[in-house]
């Protein structure tokens, strides 16, 4: 079963991902595939994702801690951050809410199954999926997260194997380094793949953009100090820095970007 179709099921509860499995193979014979795992929340679905590279997630809306519309967004963040030879899976949802499913259909996202699924439905929906190229999923979520006006509360971390999940209110800068993200918060710093742009876009309320590598939490901004380079260093200009309230650091700020932070504390 080499060329078959790899799939994740996602859902918190195991009576549906059960019933999952009993209708998939119903129609094996009509779809090839292989389940490559079970995931009852977002960082086992995370890990899994990384772990097995499945094609397609059938994944469940509302979880706890993490909706499913939340995890896609992660999945479709990192697929557009990465070069990664792992492409990232295709998401068919699967609901029990057809308030979702209504604006789902009205973005035409990869597809959207109601609860009870029928086996006929879900085979239409995975034969759909299973002809998409990546770019048309990445689009189709982020239509999707955008209709439903949810955005990701956390930003997913792959560390030593394992996911972590850090709260966005806990995050006191992102700072891009070479291909990565530092985000530090007020105990560590940890890396991501994603683009600054990209996270400057999606949290536009939350965080300012004092110099091009770097994006700060508006609730972390304590103050601005002058500096003033010394002359016997012959260092240049003097320039502003930001005074973090969480963390003993200062992030300077670009000539550029200081008409848009100054007013920012009063």
């Amino acid at each position: 079963m080499s060329d078959a179709i790899s799939i994740l099921i996602v859902d918190d509860e195991p009576i549906a991902r059960s019933r999952l499995r009993e209708q998939l193979a119903d129609i094996a014979p009509e779809f090839p595939h292989r389940i490559v795992g079970e995931a009852a929340n977002a960082p086992e679905a995370l890990s899994r994702i990384e772990a097995s590279s499945p094609q397609i997630v059938l994944l469940d809306v509302q979880m706890p801690g993490m909706t499913g519309i939340e995890l896609a967004r992660h999945i479709s963040a990192r697929a557009a951050a990465t070069e990664s030879p792992k492409p990232m899976p295709l998401v068919i949802f699967v609901t029990a809410f057809e308030e979702f499913a209504v604006e789902a259909f009205e973005v035409r996202a990869i597809d959207y199954l109601l609860k009870p699924v029928r086996a006929q439905r879900l085979l239409e929906a995975l034969r759909r999926a299973a002809t998409r190229l990546p770019s048309d999923q990445i689009q189709a979520i982020d239509q999707l997260a955008r209709a439903t006006n949810t955005r990701r509360r956390h930003l997913s971390v792959h560390e030593r194997g394992r996911v972590i999940l850090v709260p966005l209110e806990q995050v006191v800068y992102l700072k891009a380094e070479l291909k990565y993200i530092t985000v530090r918060t007020r105990e560590r710093e940890f890396l991501i793949e994603e683009s600054l742009t990209s996270l400057e876009d999606e949290f536009s309320d939350r965080f300012v953009r004092i110099h091009r590598n770097a994006l700060v939490a508006r609730p972390s901004i304590a103050g601005f100090e002058r500096v003033t380079p010394d002359a016997e260093e012959d260092a240049g200009d003097p320039y502003w820095q930001v005074v973090l309230r969480d963390v003993n650091e200062r992030l300077p700020v670009s000539r550029r970007q200081w008409s848009t932070v100054k007013n920012l504390v009063t």
